[in-house]
This record gives structure tokens, sequence and C-alpha cells, in this order.
């Protein structure tokens, strides 16, 4: 299955919000899968039986915290594991991250040192979460503040993520574009160092402005030169779907759409 989409046309969606919901359930034709935040149902895992009407659906998780030493928090995974079950989704995603330690929840993304160490803990939570969901696991890389430097560097730990743990990559292209302008690297070469094989699923919103940085705020319309690197992802790798993040402005649906079309023409182009 996977290997034939890789020979299809990638499908575009957006990511599930509770403000668009009265949209999504009018069944856009510019939406062709959703991705539904697993936190956002631990509660209520039944919300996701009409939402599966709308589309294919992805579960994206943001506090396994795959990249802390030790078992899995048996909780959250218990909570993921039900809406997994209630979504029956295509796969499901968490990210490169730790969210927290032995004893704090930190309460976001935090960046991890790319060292053996690490990609071993990677490697056994990955494995362990695609078990216990019975699904294919994909890994997003996230902006940070800090460019931690290891023994590897960041695209040889994720082609060796990928290998050991049989995972593929959520390429989020903002996260890719904000770090390589705030860091000052290429962002073109970073990807070419990308096994394309590994690259399934895509992550897409305009970026904001803080002072001399860029941001990641998922709120702003998609910018031309954050389309250019999008274009250069699509023509190099086998990418099986793409999701629009919005967090926020979800009373400007022109706009949103207009993002849409945005991806599409790129589609259309390649």
């Amino acid at each position: 299955m996977w290997r034939l989409r890789q020979l299809m046309k990638p499908r575009i969606g957006i990511g599930y919000r509770r403000g668009l919901s009265r949209w999504l359930h009018s069944r856009p034709q510019s939406v062709q899968c959703l991705e539904i935040t697993a936190e956002h149902f631990f509660d209520d895992p039944e919300a996701l039986n009409g939402i599966r009407k709308i589309g294919d659906l992805f579960v994206h998780g943001l506090g396994l915290s795959l990249g802390t030493p030790g078992p899995l928090d048996a909780r959250t995974l218990r909570s993921f594991m039900k809406v997994v079950e209630r979504a029956h989704p295509e796969w499901i995603s968490e990210h490169v991250a730790f969210t927290r330690s032995a004893e704090v929840d930190l309460g976001h993304l935090n960046p991890i040192r790319p060292d053996s160490a690490a990609l071993k803990t990677f490697v056994d939570h990955t494995r362990e979460l695609a078990d216990a969901c019975g699904c294919r696991v994909l890994l997003e890389n996230i902006t940070s503040h800090l460019r931690l430097s290891g023994e590897l560097s960041e695209t040889e730990f994720l082609n060796e993520l990928c290998r050991r743990a049989n995972c593929g990559l959520l390429l989020d292209v903002t996260n890719l574009f904000i770090n390589a302008r705030n860091h000052r690297f290429d962002p073109v070469k970073w990807l070419h160092e990308i096994e394309p094989a590994s690259i399934v699923q895509l992550h897409i919103v305009g970026y904001s402005r803080s002072d001399v940085r860029l941001e990641d705020q998922h709120c702003e319309a998609i910018q031309p030169d954050l389309l250019d690197l999008y274009c250069e992802i699509m023509k190099y790798a086998p990418v099986s779907a793409v999701i629009l993040e919005r967090d926020g402005h979800f009373d400007d649906l022109s706009g949103i759409e207009e993002d849409l079309r945005k991806l599409e023409a790129v589609h259309a182009s390649v």
C-alpha cells in the first residue's frame, strides 16, 4: 500500500480544529484528508465518529515524549491508543523531541542531542508505539531556539532513526524553513541529505516574525519563499499527504482556502 501511495498524487488536507468544524463538516472539496491532534480527544474519543466521515484521518501526538529515557508514560500511551482505535488512521505521528523529564512535565517540545544514546531511546520508543497502536509511525522535525550538536548531524540522525525503527518522516516545511533562517543553514542542502523515500507527510503554514527571528505560531498565510521550499520538497520526495496547520484566524476561511489552492497549484506544476 505504501509503495502504491508513492505513485499517487498527494492528498491535501488540514489539521482538525473545533473552530473549523462547521466548515469541515460541510465537506469542502479542497480538503481531502484530516489530521487530528490526539490530546484534543483524550477525554472524548467517541467524538471522532463523526469526524471520520469527512475524510482520511491521521493521528498526531504532542505529549508522548519519545525522547525521554525510560518507559513511555503509561497513562498517556493508553489514552493515545484509545484515540487511534476510534480514528482508524492510516498512520500516526509524533515529534523528534521530549516534553518531560523523569520528574517534570515541561509542557512544550524540546530538542534532543543527535547522539547514539538519544537514537536508541527514539528507536525503542518508536517501535513500542507502532506495536501498541498497530500503525506505522512518522516522526516530525521541530523548531528550536537551540541547535544542539552531537556525534551525528541532524539529517544523519533522522536517516538512521527511520532505518532502525522502520518509521517515516513527517517533514514540517515551516519548521525546516524557520530553523534554516534562524540558525543560518541551507534548507535545500538539508533536504537533500534526507533519504527521500522516508518523507511520507508534510506540515506547512505561514511563519511569523518576532524581532529578527522567525517563529511558528500556526496562524499566517503561506509566504512565497516558504512555498518555494515546499515546491523543492515535492520535486524531491514521494509525499503521500500534506496538512495545512492553522491554530488561529479561523474566521478567515477565504485565506485558508487560498492556501489550500496554493498547495494544489504546486502539485499541478511539478
